[in-house]
């Protein structure tokens, strides 16, 4: 379903443009099955940034107006705002984590392993646990009523049905997959839930499903009160950018140049390499399309990176700080550069690649875009006081 590179993202994307606006508004929660012709499927480019959220939102309303479209940009901007509040409230992340790796040392709660290879009984549910693992994609609303059977008929815990979805979807990140089991348990609005009902599955399935034996109640979970939220930083570029300078590039941002192109401060890097590990996404094993679909955007990003001289991006073998060392002082670097990465498993790994350089003198510089900068800190809230500003943010960020 999805060719991992930028140039394919790029053809989706100018194929999807014309149906942005009022047929996008329309369409857009019916799961026709095989046929995605009502929604983007942009999902995993844009989760990569093989394609951009400024190139995706530029390119639609090149077409349409921001009224006619604002369905499909809103959608943009959703995956924007996750981000943003996960990144004010990295504690959530932190519980998840916790959770997920308790659940893989111990013993797993009854039911789960129906519940993953499509054996509950229950026919659409059965029927989206194949799709997903086949196809490494579910249509966003499919993902609702999967969450809330799993969690309210189901009854088994929250960040398990995170995992999986994290372990099998393409376009599957820290923020967007955590917040939204998280809003449909009633965790992230609180006492908010999602019920899944047969009449709604039926109604936007087109018949296709119309389960029996669903939750007809929807208790919102419970936890201990989140910390303080952790203000965004103010600046783009975090750390001292030295004289040799190397571009890292990971699976949360592989788009080099318009990155660079924001940031003129920094000069043409000497070196550009790119790592990414997939299988940080959980302990448990990550789906085989994940790990291929990665290998190969990453491929296609170390083509499209040249260092100053011309080469293409080295792929290392793997993310170990010990192999980007090696990398660096192949390279006599005294700076490596990376994209930001928002919070989550790769967040966590520059964590320790800084500590692991910094220890040797070599510094790591973070790198972030103008899209998250100015749009992360009005991700304080819930999602429809962001959506306000996003007009404003549109005229920023694109128009302007």
């Amino acid at each position: 379903m999805f060719i991992p590179t930028r140039a394919a993202g790029l053809d989706a994307l100018d194929e999807f443009v014309p149906r942005a606006g009022r047929d996008y508004a329309r369409d857009r929660n019916a799961d026709l099955g095989a046929s995605r012709d009502n929604v983007s499927g942009l999902s995993p480019y844009v989760r990569h940034r093989l394609v951009t959220e400024h190139e995706v939102v530029a390119a639609v309303l090149d077409r349409h107006s921001l009224p006619a479209a604002e369905k499909f940009v809103q959608e943009v901007f959703w995956r924007t705002y996750w981000k943003g509040w996960l990144e004010q409230n990295p504690e959530v992340w932190r519980r998840y984590r916790r959770a997920v790796d308790e659940f893989a040392t111990g013993t797993l709660p009854e039911g789960h392993d129906d519940a993953v290879h499509g054996r509950t009984g229950i026919d659409a549910m059965d029927a989206w646990a194949r799709e997903l693992i086949e196809t490494g994609y579910l249509h966003n609303h499919t993902r609702m009523w999967f969450a809330s059977i799993w969690v309210f008929t189901l009854g088994l815990p929250w960040q398990l049905g995170a995992d999986f979805f994290h372990r099998h979807l393409l376009d599957g990140d820290a923020a967007s997959n955590t917040l939204s089991w998280r809003w449909v348990a009633g965790l992230q609005t609180r006492g908010k839930t999602y019920l899944a009902t047969a009449s709604n599955i039926a109604r936007y399935t087109d018949g296709r499903f119309s389960p029996t034996g669903l939750a007809t109640t929807a208790r919102a979970l419970a936890e201990e009160p989140l910390p303080p939220r952790t203000p965004i930083e103010s600046d783009d570029v975090v750390g001292v950018i030295g004289d040799r300078v190397g571009l890292l590039l990971h699976e949360e941002d592989l788009e080099a140049s318009s990155l660079l192109a924001e940031h003129p401060q920094l000069t043409a890097p000497v070196a550009t390499a790119v790592a990414a590990d997939p299988g940080a996404r959980s302990p448990f094993v990550v789906s085989d399309l994940v790990e291929a679909f990665t290998a190969t955007a990453v491929d296609d990003a170390a083509g499209r990176t040249p260092d100053a001289t011309g080469r293409p991006a080295q792929v290392l073998a793997d993310t170990l700080p010990s192999t980007v060392l090696r990398w660096a002082e192949s390279e006599q670097l005294d700076t490596v550069v990376v994209p930001y990465a928002p919070v989550g498993p790769v967040h966590e790994r520059l964590g320790a690649l800084r500590a692991a350089l910094a220890a040797e003198g070599v510094a790591l510089v973070t790198v972030r875009r103008r899209w998250d900068s100015a749009s992360w800190p009005f991700a304080s809230r819930g999602f429809f006081p962001f959506r306000e500003r996003i007009p404003a943010l549109v005229r920023q960020l694109v128009a302007g």
